[in-house]
């Protein structure tokens, strides 16, 4: 029929988990390819749930599908402290908020703020292990910790 469109959007029991590895049904997903067409593949779109709430989605072709999140949607896989840079696990770049940086609940990694154009206080980005330890090499500063960005230093909040 035309005019339909696409049923409304539901999970289907597939989870993000806060350390970045996918399950569904409660049975994790082990094929490493998989899980990296997985990690590019999530969407963050506003309203699009079935009551109108805010939704992720892994997208495979013409495939879309709501998935759960544990934490963080975005996973930031590398950290270029010169420039400040933020590759996510999306494949995206973008300029790292340096005043977004707090700890995880579960477990004290970094989690940061990503998006903004995508949502008002963006989205939660969860550092890698990798990453992480890019970021925390470059901090200076022994009294006030700062990370130099573009030669301009940007405070740390408390961590």
């Amino acid at each position: 029929m035309a005019g339909r469109g696409p049923p409304p959007l539901r999970p289907f029991g597939l989870v993000l988990h806060h350390d970045g590895h996918w399950t569904h049904e409660g049975q994790p997903i082990r094929n490493r390819r998989l899980r990296e067409v997985f990690d590019r593949g999530v969407r963050f779109l506003p309203g699009a749930g079935s009551e109108g709430e805010d939704v992720y989605v892994v997208t495979l072709g013409h495939f879309r599908g709501q998935i759960e999140l544990e934490e963080a949607g975005f996973f930031v896989r590398q950290f270029d402290p010169p420039s400040g840079t933020l590759t996510l696990s999306d494949r995206t770049t973008e300029p790292l908020d340096v005043s977004t940086l707090h700890p995880s609940p579960h477990d004290d990694a970094l989690l940061c703020r990503v998006k903004p154009a995508l949502s008002r206080h963006g989205l939660l980005a969860r550092f890698s292990h990798s990453a992480q330890a890019e970021l925390l090499n470059a901090v200076e500063g022994e009294d006030r910790p700062f990370l130099r960005i573009d030669g301009a230093e940007h405070l740390l909040p408390e961590l």
